[in-house]
């Protein structure tokens, strides 16, 4: 899996196991961490934090311990930054991780598109009828090809 893809759908996972834990997420027990994506973004989170020396473990801590305040996009991307770099400089781990991440579409993303007049596109299943606001006119009688006879 190539990186961009892994950070698309382990992101969510990573921020969500920082904000509900910050820098704690390094030290709490797995079995508190009862939501799936905390799980998850917990063990990444903590595989990263293995393999890195000294500085980079504190570099990480920092950007933890910023990552538990409700809404900080920056230092969510900062945290997503540490991970990707962490990983860009070891395809190993890049690759140890991916197998923990759901099987489905790398991206996450369900492409759906419809095309002509009165066409409708669902991402999933639709239950009941489905109404276009398409009109149709019929041709008026001057616009009908003539007809040799």
């Amino acid at each position: 899996m190539e990186l961009d893809a892994f950070m698309a759908v382990a992101g969510p996972a990573v921020t969500s196991a920082a904000a509900a834990y910050g820098g704690a997420v390094l030290t709490r027990a797995e079995e508190a961490a009862a939501d799936a994506t905390v799980g998850l973004g917990q063990r990444i989170i903590n595989s990263v934090w293995r393999r890195r020396d000294t500085q980079q473990r504190a570099e990480l801590e920092a950007c933890l311990d910023d990552a538990d305040r409700p809404g900080d996009e920056d230092a969510m991307g900062a945290l997503r930054h540490q991970i990707r770099r962490a990983l860009r400089s070891d395809p190993e781990l890049l690759a140890e991780l991916a197998a923990l991440l759901p099987a489905g579409d790398p991206q996450g993303v369900t492409s759906v598109e419809a095309s002509g007049t009165g066409s409708v596109a669902a991402g999933g299943s639709i239950h009941g009828s489905v109404t276009t606001n398409v009109t149709t006119t019929p041709a008026s009688p001057a616009a009908a090809p003539a007809v040799a006879e």
